[in-house]
């Protein structure tokens, strides 16, 4: 083999090695707007996005459980988020859609506003949750930076536990 085509080979090599290391430093993640706030979640726990359609109501559940609705035979909660958080309903629109997240066994469909964009930040860029926060309680992993804005990435396990 040439030196030239050995020399080629070994960058490439080192090229390889050093864009796995820089991937390992990288978190992906998904957006989506509540109300006025950018919020993010790890790209991996969203099992699809989908634009609204019907859904029945549950009784006796808390206000911000919609109902339940039937994905491919799987009956799965909805949940609005703006009224988990705390903010006012709000009718939906064409930016509305149904985020379905899984972690482990949990599935659960989330409201939001507006979805956003797909965002790799580097582990080096999330910052961890407020001090005011509630320790293991807290639905914030962490807060994202980002040149012109910050944006809070939350915990699916939190998002999908059943307090209902």
């Amino acid at each position: 083999m040439s030196d030239k085509l050995k020399e080629i080979i070994n960058k490439q090599g080192e090229q390889q090695n050093i864009s796995l290391d820089q991937s390992d430093d990288i978190v992906q993640l998904v957006g989506f707007v509540i109300g006025e706030e950018e919020y993010a979640i790890p790209i991996l726990t969203i099992q699809e996005i989908i634009k609204p359609f019907s859904w029945t109501r549950v009784p006796q559940v808390p206000k911000y459980v919609m109902g339940v609705f039937n994905l491919r035979g799987s009956v799965i909660p909805l949940i609005d988020l703006r009224l988990k958080f705390g903010l006012s309903e709000q009718k939906h629109n064409d930016e509305t859609r149904f985020m379905v997240m899984k972690y482990e066994d949990d599935v659960a469909g989330f409201v939001i506003d507006r979805l956003t964009m797909a965002i790799r930040l580097k582990k080096s860029d999330i910052g961890p949750a407020p001090d005011t926060l509630n320790g293991e309680d807290t639905m914030i992993e962490g807060v994202g930076k980002q040149e012109d804005k910050i944006i809070t990435i939350l915990k699916v396990n939190k998002l999908l536990e059943r307090d209902f």
